[in-house]
């Protein structure tokens, strides 16, 4: 029998059969599938993020070839995730948005100490000051990892914030025992994800690293700038009809004040600026006797407003209604603004 035969008849166990299964509930169970390293994490502490990742995701941790086969079995996109299956990994199912994902297991991450082999994940600095060791051989050892130490005031200070080992770099016993003595963690334990395919879309983790704060702020700037736009352009949309009406609301009744034309709207200013110029004109009459006796005495009257004063007047009440409307549209900013923060977790 050939090789090829042996393997077509090749019984698979029932738990293998099983497993696979199960991991084929996780991916039609879950709009967003992700591949998920989980080498260096103690045992302890995956579970710990199982218990936290409860009730918003699912991480199932099964042998390489098992993911594998499931997500082959699959056929529908998910099986781009493949390539990814390597090294100590796992996969994570979740109905949140990929960007949500991410952010969440970059939160849930903490800071740990560095064992001797290990590669740097990134710089690695001693900070300047005090240790609080006590003067001792610890002042040499520094020394030798590369921080310019020396003892000061009856203890061992580095002098200088100094770099001791560079991203990439394998970490030796000496600096892992220097650091821990110091009580520096520099790398941090969590879930890396690998990549994640979520409604069609594989995604890379770097296309999820994304600046939330900086994104909205974006997104908010393009919005006032689109309704200045807008206002400018005189193109009405739901957003900015209310300045574009109280706009044409204090153009036209800058030109109606000025063309003296008499409407119910303009009566009440019209009567006004009349009474003004009136009493303005009364105030410069020296003989009392011309004038009406409601007239008479009048010595300090406001002068008549100039109707290119009462067009500015008009105008700076035109802008108050504007500035009311730019609130109003502030406010659905912020509402966008959470929005977004509900997009990104």
């Amino acid at each position: 029998m050939s090789a090829e035969a042996e393997r077509k008849t090749e019984v698979i166990p029932e738990w293998k059969r099983e497993e696979v299964d199960a991991l084929v509930d996780i991916f039609e169970e879950y709009q967003s599938v992700g591949v998920v390293r989980i080498s260096g994490i103690p045992s302890k502490q995956l579970q710990a993020m199982r218990r936290e990742l409860h009730g918003s995701a699912q991480l199932r941790v099964s042998r390489n070839t098992l993911m594998t086969r499931a997500l082959e079995q699959i056929n529908d996109g998910l099986e781009q995730l493949v390539e990814h299956v390597d090294g100590q990994v796992g996969l994570i199912g979740t109905n949140d948005n990929p960007f949500g994902l991410f952010k969440k297991l970059e939160d849930s991450k903490t800071p740990a100490p560095i064992n001797a082999g290990e590669v740097a994940p990134n710089d690695i600095v001693i900070p300047a000051g005090d240790t609080g060791a006590d003067p001792g051989p610890f002042v040499g050892e520094l020394q030798q990892v590369g921080a310019n130490a020396r003892i000061q005031d009856g203890s061992i200070h580095v002098l200088e914030d100094s770099k001791v080992l560079e991203e990439g770099e394998e970490v030796t016993q000496q600096l892992s025992s220097v650091l821990a003595e110091l009580g520096i963690e520099p790398k941090e334990v969590g879930l890396d994800l690998r990549s994640v395919y979520s409604e069609g879309v594989l995604f890379a983790p770097e296309e999820l690293a994304i600046d939330v704060d900086e994104y909205r702020s974006d997104i908010e700037r393009a919005v006032a700038q689109a309704r200045n736009l807008s206002i400018n352009a005189v193109y009405p949309t739901a957003q900015t009809a209310p300045a574009l009406i109280a706009k044409a609301t204090g153009e036209a009744k800058s030109v109606g004040l000025q063309a003296a034309i008499a409407s119910p709207d303009l009566a009440p200013d019209l009567v006004s600026r009349a009474d003004a110029q009136m009493r303005a004109l009364a105030a410069l009459i020296d003989d009392e006797e011309a004038l009406p006796e409601e007239l008479r005495g009048i010595e300090a009257a406001a002068p008549a407003q100039s109707a290119e004063a009462e067009e500015e007047e008009s105008t700076d009440d035109q802008a108050a209604e504007t500035d009311a409307a730019d609130e109003n549209d502030e406010d659905e900013d912020e509402d966008a603004g959470e929005g977004l923060g509900n997009l990104f977790g």
